[in-house]
This record gives C-alpha cells, sequence and structure tokens, in this order.
C-alpha cells in the first residue's frame, strides 16, 4: 500500500511538472484563466451557453435580456509553457424600453467580446517540489496543504480584441482591435484546492480602458465533481462593477467536462443575472512530456532525485515483502 501511495504521489507530481494532464483541465465555468497550458499538441473546446437579464433603475435605459454563447478554444502550441486560445461571447440580445406607456423592443445579435491572444508560463513552483520529491514516510506532509503551497504559479497573457463592423456592443469611437494584458497566478493548496486571480488591462490604448481582477477558488468535493466561486471586479468610465459567480462542474471521461454555473452582480443599474450551462472537449493528440527546467543545473538534480527515489521505493518493496 505504501508503494502504490508513493507512486501515485510522484506520477501526480510530474504531470503538473509537464503541465499536460490524464484528464481534461478546463478554465470553465468561471471567467479566470488558469496559469497552466493544456499541454503540447492538446486541442480543447470550452463552450457554454448562458441566459439571462441587464434591468436598469432608470426608465430612460432599455432593460436587455441575453442569450449569450460562449467559447474558447485552446492549443498547447511547440512547447509545454505555451497555449493560444482564442476567447469570446456572441450574444442575441434583446432591448426593452418603456416610455409613455408604450414598451418599444429591439433586437440585434454581435460579439460581445472576441480575443486571440496566447498565454506563456513564467514560473512553476511544482519544479521545486518535484526536485524535493514526495515524502515517503508521512502522509500528512504530502496530502494537506503546505506553506510552500502559498508560492503560485505565474503566467502572462497578450491578446488582441477583433472586433470588426457596425457593433452595438462596441462602445462609440471603439477601434476594430485593441491589446489586452494580463497577469495570471495559480495556488494548488494540498490536493483539492486551487486558487486563481488575474490582473487585467484590457483596451488600455482606447479612450475607454478597463482594468479588472478575477479571482477563483475551486474545491474538488468528489473524485469526479467540483464546486468553485468567483469574484471579478471591473473599473472602467463606461462601465464598473463588482460580479459574483458560483458553479458546479462535473468529469464525465477523460476528454469532457460538463458544468453549470450563474452570476449576480452588486449594483442595481444594471441589476444583472445570469445562468448557464456549458460542456468541454479536449482532442489529445499530446505523445511526449516536457519538463520544464530553469537550467542544466537543476535538470541534473532532478535526475539525481529521481534516482534516489528509485532506489529508496526499491529498498521499501523489499522490506515490505520480508515483512
Amino acid at each position: 500500500m505504501k508503494l502504490k501511495l508513493i507512486c501515485l504521489l510522484t506520477f501526480i507530481t510530474l504531470t503538473l511538472n509537464a503541465q499536460y494532464t490524464d484528464v481534461i483541465n478546463s478554465n470553465r465555468p468561471g471567467e479566470s484563466f488558469g496559469a497552466y497550458s493544456v499541454g503540447t499538441n492538446v486541442l480543447q473546446f470550452e463552450t457554454g451557453l448562458a441566459f439571462g437579464k441587464d434591468n436598469h433603475v432608470s426608465p430612460l435605459i432599455p432593460d436587455r435580456t441575453l442569450f449569450e454563447y460562449q467559447y474558447q478554444i485552446r492549443y498547447g502550441l511547440l512547447m509545454e509553457r505555451l497555449e493560444v486560445l482564442l476567447d469570446g461571447t456572441f450574444a442575441n440580445a434583446e432591448d426593452q424600453l418603456l416610455r409613455g406607456g408604450t414598451q418599444t423592443t429591439s433586437n440585434f445579435s454581435n460579439f460581445e467580446s472576441n480575443t486571440l491572444g496566447a498565454k506563456y508560463l513564467l514560473y512553476d513552483p511544482n519544479i521545486q517540489k518535484e526536485i524535493d520529491g514526495p515524502n515517503l514516510y508521512s502522509w500528512k506532509k504530502n496530502n494537506l496543504p503546505q506553506w510552500s503551497d502559498l508560492i503560485p504559479a505565474v503566467s502572462i497573457y497578450a491578446g488582441v480584441n477583433l472586433n470588426f463592423g457596425e457593433n452595438p456592443f462596441k462602445f462609440q469611437g471603439e477601434p476594430n482591435a485593441s491589446p489586452k494584458a494580463a497577469i495570471i497566478t495559480q495556488h494548488n493548496i494540498g490536493r483539492k484546492w486551487v486558487l486563481v486571480s488575474n490582473f487585467i488591462a484590457d483596451k488600455p490604448t482606447t479612450d475607454f480602458p478597463t482594468y479588472a481582477g478575477i479571482f477563483t477558488l475551486t474545491h474538488s468535493i468528489y473524485a469526479r465533481t467540483g464546486i468553485f466561486a468567483e469574484f471579478q471586479t471591473y473599473i472602467s468610465d463606461i462601465y464598473s462593477d463588482e460580479i459574483l459567480r458560483g458553479g458546479v462542474a462535473f468529469l464525465a471521461g477523460k476528454n469532457l467536462q460538463v458544468d453549470v454555473s450563474g452570476l449576480v452582480n452588486f449594483k442595481d443599474s444594471p441589476e444583472r443575472w445570469r445562468a448557464g450551462i456549458g460542456v468541454s472537449y479536449r482532442i489529445d493528440m499530446h505523445d511526449s512530456d516536457e519538463y520544464i527546467f530553469k537550467d542544466d543545473k537543476e535538470r541534473e538534480l532532478y535526475l539525481e532525485e529521481r534516482e534516489k527515489r528509485r532506489k529508496e521505493k526499491e529498498r521499501m518493496r523489499r522490506q515490505n515483502q520480508i515483512n
């Protein structure tokens, strides 16, 4: 039993270092991006449908009913650290305005957002954990949260917003293309908690830039089921708000995840809510792991520690056979 546990812990650490995982790793159902990529040559689709309303206190601003199609297409390109992704939302909207006892309605459809970008992992704390190796004598130290869990993985993201033509979701004078950038951190706390933070500058070169923070806490409650809570804040001259999201994700297979989620906000103009469902699916073309090291010295340390652990496991196996 001890030997099986050691092998399992070693395998889990190795897959984290290589970023590629045996089961799908989806950004859904939250809005934040995780720090890690999907893995080299992995193509992943993350889609969802959401229904909701934006209701305004002012009678001069129309209330809006929205049906949204959300999408992400992610691909691990060239190396384990790098991922390219297309992320966006296409919406069908209906505006209702009551004026003088008469309600007028208008309908339109277009992209609320459509962004092509790339994410690159700058720092992975799991490298040092792999060098140190699992504790062969303490289940507690391998499974419960440790102080080292407070050191996050760090990635950077850069992208371009692409919205062409007449689009009612664009602000007046918004260009067809504008930049977007983010710093992403991810804490894997123990084996059941993950905290992801995104610090975003969206359209900073335009007349109305938006600065946002997204903080997502995920908890695995069963082997295939996880829950999440997420807080997002926007700061902009056009729209500022605080949003709370929550939901459940279920692993239906190693390459398939389904989810249910919703959101509410904290202001009354507009007062917003959404409810949605989603599916994530990956096409796994990953053929070999690329382990990430800072330099040749770190690679040599890793190989030395791996050999030491192999010998220690073999010694414990022989001891278990004697006992």
